[in-house]
């Protein structure tokens, strides 16, 4: 495992990163807590985390960035610290600000903010092939390019419908951004709201290892 520091906040705080695997051509990109409020996510990136530590057998570099919005994981709310949704802030080709309610507000312009400047610069240097990231809302798998066969194997193990619309716009989102205008598959994995950690570790962290293993 290798430690890095992946970019910083908007209060400067650092992002931490971790890298697994051999430098190899297959690049995996695993995101928590891009909604600080969401901590499902953050439960499960950091179950990810504890996992490959103890023992990652993997053929391929993966990379955890298990707390993204590290300033609203802080202060538990969904926004960063100057009150911008990160994942409506993306410089996407449909990015707006004009949105439907304030929790979405997209910032005063795309890719306004240090966290994502970080990810769009780690995913274009690194030259990343698929990328996970961890929400929670209602379960549902929401696919952006072919997810497959690692949303099809996540499904089977969750019982989790897999879509490819979340049901509504989401403008300046990491889905259009990678998955649709870059061809990286990219799935938005909402975990069950409310889920007990317990049953995160025991069930979602084992899958999504489970279909990495037939990424390979």
């Amino acid at each position: 495992m290798q430690s890095f520091k992946f970019g910083v906040t908007t209060q400067n705080l650092p992002i931490l990163g971790y890298q697994f695997g051999p430098i190899s051509e297959k690049k995996v990109l695993i995101l928590g807590g891009v909604h600080g409020d969401e901590t499902e996510g953050v439960v499960g990136t950091h179950g990810l985390l504890e996992k490959f530590i103890t023992n990652y057998t993997l053929n391929f570099s993966t990379t955890i960035i298990p707390t993204f919005n590290l300033d609203g994981v802080l202060k538990n709310q969904r926004k960063n610290a100057r009150n911008i949704d990160l994942n409506r802030n993306l410089p996407t080709n449909d990015w707006t600000n004009n949105v439907p309610e304030e929790k979405y507000y997209p910032g005063p312009q795309a890719n306004s903010e240090p966290e994502n400047q970080a990810l769009v610069h780690f995913i274009d240097t690194n030259k990343v092939n698929f990328i996970i990231s961890l929400h929670s809302w209602k379960p549902v798998l929401n696919t952006n390019g072919d997810c497959a066969p690692i949303s099809n194997i996540i499904s089977k193990e969750t019982g989790y419908e897999i879509v490819e619309s979340i049901g509504y716009p989401t403008p300046g989102c990491l889905g259009t951004y990678s998955g649709l205008e870059r061809n990286i598959p990219t799935l938005t994995y909402e975990i069950e709201r409310g889920l007990d950690p317990q049953k995160i570790l025991n069930i979602h962290v084992p899958a999504i290892i489970k279909a990495l293993k037939a990424y390979e």
